[in-house]
């Protein structure tokens, strides 16, 4: 197998670190990585408000075109020692999909690798961001009237974001599929949502999904483990359904974070 870390981030994201792109690929390097895919938080959708108070969750559009160039250099420079991909993490927002589609079809032909996430929820006629804060994730579940409630909307939402017609660049790898789990120490739900999450596993099979193997959850002191955790990754591996690490790191030494313990129950 090829060590790929299918889901980094950049100096681009306006809530992570300023760390440049030489310092996550000299990284990956002295870790033994084989492969990277670069996957910036998307611009969001023509039309759509970031409901983050700092309006920072993704990529401002005019920035798009700076980030590819500047990949595509970076390709040059560390080629035949790194393979660089130039990627996107790409929302899907429920309500918006032809708008994501113009987004693809506008950015398609710069993009590698590609990760399709759900962060943003609709409840009613509003959106919120899932996993920005345990005070806003509270919020949530009150004015969805219960945790199960908020956790039935956001498995919906994960199939519709499988099953939705985005367009012929539409990512193949679905990201973090139990993100809502991020604050779960701190609001615990002991049901595991099995038939939910059959479906999206389900629906991924049919539609030739990646999954991401998404180490990020485990550094995070409301969650300590992976998304999704080894349960569901065993499902998945009997269903054949490809699985890619991704790190989500926002800063270089992010690298890697959660790889071994993942990995340690499947070796």
């Amino acid at each position: 197998m090829v060590k790929k870390d299918g889901h980094i981030h950049t100096p681009y994201c306006p809530h992570g670190t300023k760390d440049s792109f030489e310092e996550y690929i000299e990284k990956a390097i002295s870790m033994g990585f084989e492969e990277i895919s670069f996957t910036e938080h998307a611009p969001l959708p023509y039309g759509f408000i970031d409901t983050v108070p700092e309006k920072d969750s993704a990529m401002d559009i005019k920035d798009l075109e700076g980030y590819f160039e500047d990949i595509e250099k970076l390709k040059e420079r560390y080629s035949g020692k790194i393979r660089i991909n130039c990627g996107l993490e790409v929302d899907f927002i429920e309500g918006f999909e032809e708008e994501t589609k113009s987004l693809l079809n506008y950015a398609g032909n710069g993009i590698d690798d590609a990760v399709l996430s759900v962060h943003f929820l609709k409840h009613g006629k509003d959106y919120q961001c899932l996993d920005y804060s345990p005070a806003l994730f509270e919020s949530m579940i009150r004015e969805h009237g219960s945790i199960d409630l908020l956790y039935k909307n956001y498995f919906r939402t994960v199939l519709a974001s499988v099953m939705a017609d985005i367009g012929p660049f539409k990512p193949k790898r679905l990201g973090h599929i139990t993100l809502i789990r991020k604050f779960h120490k701190k609001f615990p739900q002991s049901e595991q949502y099995r038939n939910e999450i059959f479906a999206i596993l389900l629906a991924m099979k049919k539609h030739n999904c990646e999954l991401d193997y998404n180490g990020a959850g485990t550094a995070k002191p409301l969650c300590r483990e992976p998304y999704p955790p080894e349960w569901i990754v065993r499902e998945a591996l009997r269903l054949n359904i490809p699985l890619v690490y991704g790190s989500d790191a926002h800063q270089s030494k992010d690298l890697g974070q959660g790889l071994e313990e993942m990995i340690a129950p499947f070796s």
